[in-house]
């Protein structure tokens, strides 16, 4: 995957056509030049190296999102939808605004319905901020919000403190313990699909197939 440009925005990478695991990475934040997507950026690469695993970045930048309870029907928001249903499993990155998470990555939740379409879907958090103390306090109330629609937050959320000085010019980490801490985080969501979500839908497949197989039988008797 390329550096972010200033403003550039990032498409699904896929490693393999057939990938197993399928990761939506959404961006908090729609300022050109924006530390959350560099570090949401990392995130997506560590992913999109995990084979078996392909990664949707999705940049809000490009979307028309409206306010909640308005055009819910419009081509933009369907498609959020169906990205994000789509996905395995979720990473939110927001920066920190006023002691709290992005209005930004608050509408893009919003506009993913109610019952919304990340239920179920284990999620993994990432916060920026510019202050010495991190994203403390968007990482304390985002998780709420997530499990309120049903999301299963995983622990170990990362949060980027004096994010302006964590990254070059180009996008690439600058402090190589604030890039081990986004490539776990990356880990650490791929590892707890593998070891929960999948054996799940293999079991449920299992079931169905076998409910398929007995019904012609039911039927005759």
């Amino acid at each position: 995957m390329r550096p972010l440009s200033p403003r550039a925005h990032p498409k699904t990478v896929s490693r393999e056509p057939d990938s197993e695991i399928h990761i939506a990475a959404i961006g908090g934040s729609v300022r050109p030049g924006s530390y959350t997507l560099k570090a949401l950026q990392v995130v997506a690469e560590e992913l999109a190296s995990r084979k078996g695993v392909s990664v949707d970045v999705i940049d809000p930048a490009t979307l028309h999102l409206p306010p909640p309870g308005l055009d819910e029907g419009s081509a933009s928001v369907q498609a959020l939808r169906g990205r994000v249903r789509a996905a395995t499993g979720v990473v939110l990155a927001t920066p920190e605004y006023h002691g709290s998470f992005s209005s930004v990555i608050k509408l893009v939740i919003e506009n993913l319905g109610f019952p919304s379409v990340l239920a179920g879907k284990p999620v993994a958090l990432l916060g920026v901020a510019q202050g010495r103390i991190g994203a403390v306090k968007s990482l304390e109330s985002l998780p709420g919000v997530c499990l309120h629609v049903g999301a299963i937050v995983l622990p170990g959320s990362v949060s980027v403190a004096q994010v302006h000085t964590a990254f070059e010019a180009a996008g690439r980490p600058s402090d190589a313990a604030v890039e081990r801490q986004l490539r776990r985080l990356a880990s650490g969501l791929i590892d707890y699909i593998r070891g929960a979500i999948c054996p799940r839908v293999a079991l449920e497949a299992m079931v169905r197939a076998q409910e398929e197989a007995e019904r012609p039988q039911r039927n005759a008797g």
